[in-house]
């Protein structure tokens, strides 16, 4: 998003040019250069970043006992012929939830980890199946792990959550994701009536420099990313294009924090 309207505004210039307004495009040109520094050189990445990071903590105010962890999925990747792994984003979140649920166990309390999403990527195996594995190697019992592995996007987390922790009966529900995705994603569980407490699985922070970098532009694009569903949710919800909201009211108290 960030590249694509650097260069849209390349492109014009280039228009003006040929069509000798060449005061325009040399104001075209500078707009454009502007843009790239000040979205690769931190201040953008920064402002966007902190807008959505804040209010997330890494830890949970305390337990109930039916816990349900839901970690969300971050990706996959295929790095060879027939091997599907967590890719790099979902690390964080693994990890987070692994604490999560050792401090969980810790108190004497029922703990799940349900781990939700589908094969996005069209690697060959869901996420959900894939962080399993990762989640089985690092002390989570297949027994305490409740997958999900049909959705292919946070709306679908949300939406194909829900009958999951009902059947479970969780009466504390706790949300793993990055914190950049956390604000959008506790807008959609609450849309399918779901009180979470976020969990920042990791938390990333803008490089401030004299020369744009890549990872600002990333991270940049990332959190515009970010913004636009959160704005394409309300657009959709005014044009009664998501599915029906579900009044938190209505929702059965074994789903409450």
């Amino acid at each position: 998003m960030i590249l694509i309207l650097l260069l849209i505004l390349v492109l014009i210039a280039a228009l003006l040019g040929w069509r000798r307004r060449r005061r325009a495009a040399i104001g075209m040109c500078v707009l454009a250069v502007a843009w790239l520094f000040f979205a690769g050189c931190g201040p953008l990445a920064g402002w966007l970043l902190g807008s959505l990071q804040s209010g997330f903590s890494p830890e949970v105010s305390g337990w109930g006992q039916r816990n349900a962890i839901i970690l969300l999925g971050a990706g996959t990747v295929r790095p060879e012929a027939g091997v599907v792994e967590p890719n790099l984003y979902a690390d964080g979140r693994i990890l987070r939830a692994t604490e999560l649920y050792r401090a969980c166990k810790a108190t004497g309390a029922d703990c799940k980890v349900e781990v939700s999403g589908g094969d996005a990527a069209h690697n060959g195996r869901a996420e959900a199946d894939t962080y399993a594995i990762t989640l089985d190697r690092l002390g989570v019992p297949r027994a305490d792990m409740i997958l999900e592995s049909r959705s292919m996007n946070t709306f679908q987390n949300a939406q194909n959550s829900r009958p999951l922790l009902m059947t479970y009966g969780a009466d504390k529900v706790v949300l793993v994701s990055s914190a950049i995705h956390l604000k959008r994603a506790v807008l959609y569980f609450a849309h399918f009536g779901m009180r979470v407490e976020p969990v920042r699985g990791d938390y990333v922070t803008a490089r401030y420099d004299w020369l744009p970098g890549t990872e600002n532009l990333f991270f940049a694009d990332f959190a515009l990313h970010e913004y636009v569903g959160v704005w394409r949710y309300h657009v959709y919800n005014a044009l009664g294009w998501n599915a029906p909201r579900i009044p938190e009211e209505n929702v059965s108290t074994q789903t409450h924090s």
